[in-house]
């Protein structure tokens, strides 16, 4: 699956306990990253400074649903079903 132009889900609902590049203490769930383009799309794609968790990140229908509603939707479950 590639990703769908316009959802940036994966970029909003999942925390990131990583620092990384402007938000050195990470990235709470539900909290947009600073590098979120206005196009929804990764600002740090394909630089070697982008956090290890977006990285690994997969689109698959599992996590991306039908559209950006059952992203956000999909993975705020899977944020709260993981949380430490």
């Amino acid at each position: 699956m590639q990703c769908r132009t316009g959802c940036g889900a994966c970029c909003i609902a999942p925390s990131i306990r990583d620092p990384f590049p402007g938000m050195p203490a990470g990235k709470p769930a539900g909290v947009r990253c600073i590098h979120l383009t206005e196009d929804l799309r990764c600002g740090l794609w394909g630089h070697t400074d982008r956090p290890k968790a977006c990285g690994d990140f997969q689109a698959e229908p599992d996590f991306c649903g039908h559209d950006r509603r059952s992203a956000l939707r999909l993975l705020e479950v899977i944020e709260i079903a993981t949380l430490p």
